[in-house]
């Protein structure tokens, strides 16, 4: 199968805008739909005058900018969403509303068209969150999801984008929409913003500005970093597989550190005279704000579809990060 047209939803973003450099690198023309909530134009500056990039500035809640893109696509990748956990703590409504009124939208005209006999391949982005407190050390696809209270708004992230999950497969089974799902676990790189919660980027710029690293709880929490070229990669791989529809996939890295683990590699790498700071949860976030202590991913299933690895370390990866916040 060959793309012309591919259309990324959420392509000013962090991981859309490199989706879209990636895409534009192999010859494709992008159609980027981005309504600059939580993206921004400045992540387009290298590309934003290719021949083969559309950039419409709105948002994927209007059916009409839905029905008009999506029909001229021969690849989607819906990434735009609500992302990170301090505006899911801090806006509860809008991350459900974003989250699976736009998927709904997308699906049901690539479902329209897949009915006819016109399947376009899809990518659905989905997150780790949806694995919520499933108390496996390492977590395969298949395991159990395990939301908190409703009381708790944190887990609205990881309810809805589970319903996107669900979606994606129904459309699969129902009208053979070549969908695939990705669960990105903490990507990480280069135009990554720490204004919603992200913790790499917050920590190199606190360092690069001779500020403490702010630490939330105890640091004992473990996440495994994957940088954005690798993601990205294994995006249009699983896209361009057939065999992968129909199916969910874990993206990212294996390799797990701790949260103080983290902050103590930036400080070398960065700024050893950095120092560091603790902040409570109440405090960073509110009295309701639960989190995910462990949260490590089993990549075999991704392994074995598409031959995935991680090519860089978390030394390289925070060289990135800091080498791009020096230059801008």
């Amino acid at each position: 199968m060959t793309a012309k047209n591919c259309l990324i939803t959420g392509g000013a973003g962090f991981i859309g805008s490199h989706l879209a450099e990636h895409l534009l690198a192999d010859g494709f023309q992008v159609t980027i739909v981005d309504d600059l909530s939580t993206g921004r134009a400045t992540n387009l500056a290298d590309i934003i005058d290719h021949r083969n990039l559309t950039y419409i500035e709105g948002t994927v809640a209007d059916p009409a900018i839905v029905a008009e893109q999506v029909d001229r696509a021969d690849r989607v990748y819906h990434l735009a969403a609500a992302v990170g956990v301090a505006l899911i703590a801090a806006q509860p409504i809008q991350t459900i509303e974003r989250n699976i009124y736009p998927t709904q939208l997308i699906l049901n005209r690539l479902g329209e068209r897949a009915s006819k006999g016109d399947r376009v391949p899809c990518f659905i982005a989905s997150t780790s969150e949806v694995y919520g407190k499933n108390p496996k050390e390492v977590w395969t696809e298949e395991d159990d999801l395990v939301f908190g209270s409703t009381t708790k708004p944190r887990w609205s992230y990881g309810v809805t984008k589970a319903i996107d999950e669900f979606l994606a497969l129904a459309f699969f089974k129902e009208t053979g929409l070549p969908a695939v799902v990705g669960r990105f676990f903490n990507v990480v790189g280069p135009r990554q913003t720490g204004a919603y919660g992200m913790v790499l980027p917050r920590f190199v710029d606190a360092a690069l500005r001779g500020e403490p690293l702010v630490i939330h709880d105890d640091g004992q929490q473990i996440r495994c970093f994957a940088h954005v070229d690798d993601v990205v990669g294994a995006v249009i791989k699983l896209v361009d597989t057939p065999t992968a529809a129909g199916r969910v996939y874990n993206i990212g890295s294996d390799v797990p550190v701790s949260i103080l683990q983290l902050a103590q590699r930036v400080i070398d790498r960065v700024n050893p005279q950095a120092t560091i700071d603790f902040q409570s949860y109440a405090d960073a976030y509110d009295e309701s704000f639960e989190d995910i202590r462990r949260r490590v991913p089993d990549l075999t299933r991704i392994s074995e579809t598409i031959g995935y690895k991680a090519t860089l370390d978390l030394d390289a990866i925070i060289d990135s990060v800091a080498a791009h916040q020096r230059s801008h």
